[in-house]
């Protein structure tokens, strides 16, 4: 599964965050940040995560 972050768009309301706090994490600047390479059982918690972005910032492939 490749995670991709426009962090154009990202605006850090953290959303992602709240479903899937294992593979997202806001930084200190509010700059989101993701695991390198998540466990294939979170892959349903990754999509639900993109989908929860208010701004469609994510984006899952493979998954």
């Amino acid at each position: 599964m490749r995670i991709t972050v426009d962090h154009g768009l990202c605006d850090g309301l953290g959303q992602c965050t709240l479903v899937a706090p294992e593979v997202f994490a806001l930084n200190d600047d509010e700059r989101l940040e993701v695991a390198p390479d998540p466990a294939p059982e979170l892959t349903q918690k990754v999509t639900a995560a993109a989908r929860a972005c208010p701004v469609r910032a994510i984006t899952v492939e493979g998954a």
